[in-house]
C-alpha cells in the first residue's frame, strides 16, 4: 500500500482513493502511478496510525522541500484525519500543502474551515472559467452548485492559510485569461499546471 511516493525533492501523501469528481484529464485514468510508486491504487484506507507509522519511519525526510497531500483520491475526503496529520508533521517544519477540488463544504459540511490553518497552503482545482464548463470537465457528483461552492472555499480558505487556484494547460488561453481574472477577483494567484 503506497501511503506515501517522491517525485523530485517533494513527497506525497496518498490516503484514499474517494472523489467526489471525476474529471476528463484526471492522471488516474492514464497511468497506476506516479514519481517512485509503483500504484497509487488503495486496497483500503490507511488508518491514522498506519500513516503517521510510515512517516516516522521514512529516512529522506532531511532530503523533502515540501509534503503534499495529493494522490488517487480528493484528500479533503478525509478532512479531518489531513488536519491532524498536518499538525503531526509540522514539528518537522517542511512547508506542508493540501491539493484539493475545494468541495470539502459538500462532503463534510460540519468540517471547520479554520482548521486549515494547519496546512502551510492550499492549491485548490478551479479547471474551468465558469460553472458549466466545470462541470462538463470535472463531472461533480454534487451537480451545479459545485463550482460556486469551490470558489466559495476558496475565498473562506484564504483566511486560514495561503490558496492558489490551478487550471491544466489544456484549456484554451481565453479560458486561461478569465481564469487569471477570477483568481484575481478573489485577491489569489493562479498557477497553470501541465496537463500530464
Amino acid at each position: 500500500m503506497t501511503i506515501f511516493y517522491r517525485l523530485g525533492q517533494k513527497l506525497y501523501v496518498n490516503i484514499t482513493n474517494k472523489c467526489p469528481c471525476n474529471c476528463t484529464f484526471c492522471i488516474r485514468k492514464f497511468t497506476d502511478s506516479v514519481g517512485d510508486a509503483k500504484s497509487l491504487w488503495l486496497e483500503r484506507e490507511p488508518t491514522l496510525d498506519e500513516i503517521k507509522a510510515a512517516f516516522k519511519s521514512r529516512q529522506d525526510l532531511q532530503e523533502i522541500s515540501e509534503i503534499v497531500f495529493c494522490g488517487y483520491g480528493e484528500p479533503m475526503e478525509r478532512a479531518e484525519d489531513v488536519i491532524e496529520i498536518c499538525k503531526f508533521m509540522k514539528s518537522l517544519k517542511i512547508p506542508i500543502r493540501i491539493n484539493t477540488n475545494g468541495l470539502v463544504r459538500l462532503i463534510n459540511p460540519a468540517f471547520d474551515i479554520s482548521a486549515l490553518s494547519a496546512a502551510d497552503s492550499i492549491s485548490i482545482s478551479l479547471n474551468a472559467d465558469d460553472a458549466e464548463e466545470y462541470n462538463r470537465l470535472t463531472n461533480p457528483k454534487f451537480g451545479i452548485e459545485s463550482y460556486t461552492e469551490m470558489l466559495n472555499f476558496a475565498k473562506l480558505a484564504s483566511k486560514h492559510t495561503a490558496v492558489t487556484l490551478t487550471v491544466v494547460d489544456a484549456l484554451s488561453p481565453e479560458r486561461i485569461e478569465n481564469c487569471h481574472r477570477i483568481a484575481e477577483s478573489l485577491n489569489l494567484s493562479l498557477m497553470v499546471r501541465s496537463f500530464m
